[in-house]
């Protein structure tokens, strides 16, 4: 049932990028320019200089791109709970540099997202040569993140956050979240086409709402919008595993990764792409029944 709601999507299409939903699982790869992200690769000034920071990365980028990734998300600030914000300035220095390396040397069918939810980060990144803006308070931190997203014409990404947020029934509440977002969205001008939907695995749900969503994560299409599943090495798995460290959930990454286009995902964001990428191209085989035999 939800394949056929996926294929009905209209592909998403901006400047050189188009999107066909539903008849493949994209894959996002993670590349962290920050000292202190939770799943331990993160590359930053603090260990090697700058110009190293920017090498290593377009590194990383060029690998998970050989390895099947679609799109390259980069980020500047940790978004673990009881770390420090870092001020705009700071995170601009620290992807704009990569961006900028990054849109240079990739293919130019790889999109380049910015994790960001600042508007003054978010304007930098896209004039560096970013795709698309993948924004963690689906808008509502920072308001003007919907303003710079609809001047450059580029898709967001609205992820649900449920910290802070009043709770009474959890996917109730994360379907609020987004919608709002999505109003947000649409009340600054962005086209519904350009939109994508995250329901925010890790951020303030708690164990059993981490586990609840993604049993639910299928009743997140009645909002019409394709979905980013964000599960990779998250402290869910860990838990469930019986406190696994982060570099040991590859094997808990894979089953939610499956699970999760088996309820509808049509992009998964990861760490570990090469094998990650095998888990989506089995899974769709099943489930989309789109495989190529070499």
């Amino acid at each position: 049932m939800w394949m056929e709601f996926s294929l009905s999507l209209p592909p998403m299409t901006w400047g050189r990028h188009r999107l066909d939903w539903g008849r493949q699982t994209y894959v996002m790869g993670i590349v962290n320019v920050t000292p202190d992200s939770f799943s331990g690769d993160g590359i930053s000034p603090a260990d090697v200089s700058r110009e190293d920071v920017v090498k290593r990365a377009v590194e990383q980028a060029r690998s998970f791109v050989a390895q099947g990734a679609r799109f390259i998300d980069v980020g500047g600030e940790s978004t673990r709970p009881g770390f420090p914000e870092v001020s705009a300035r700071d995170e601009a220095e620290r992807v704009v540099p990569v961006i900028e390396a990054l849109h240079a040397e990739l293919p130019a069918d790889v999109i380049i997202s910015v994790d960001t939810s600042k508007a003054e980060v978010a304007e930098k990144a896209l004039a560096a040569g970013a795709d698309m803006l993948n924004d963690i308070w689906g808008l509502q931190k920072d308001s003007l993140v919907a303003s710079v997203a609809r001047a450059y014409g580029v898709p967001v990404i609205l992820m649900a956050n449920m910290r802070g947020f009043e709770r009474r029934e959890l996917i109730s509440d994360i379907t609020r979240f987004l919608a709002h977002s999505l109003d947000m969205a649409l009340k600054a001008g962005i086209p519904w086409e350009h939109l994508i939907i995250d329901p925010g695995i890790g951020f303030g749900m708690g164990l059993e709402g981490d586990l609840l969503m993604l049993h639910r994560l299928g009743e997140l299409r009645a909002l019409g919008r394709p979905i980013l599943l964000g599960t990779s090495r998250k402290s869910v798995i860990g838990k469930v595993l019986g406190g696994l460290p982060v570099e040991e959930r590859v094997e808990g990454t894979a089953a939610t990764v499956a699970l999760g286009i088996a309820q509808g995902a049509d992009i998964v964001r990861v760490h570990d792409v090469r094998e990650m990428m095998r888990v989506v191209k089995m899974s769709d085989a099943v489930v989309r029944g789109t495989f190529a035999l070499d």
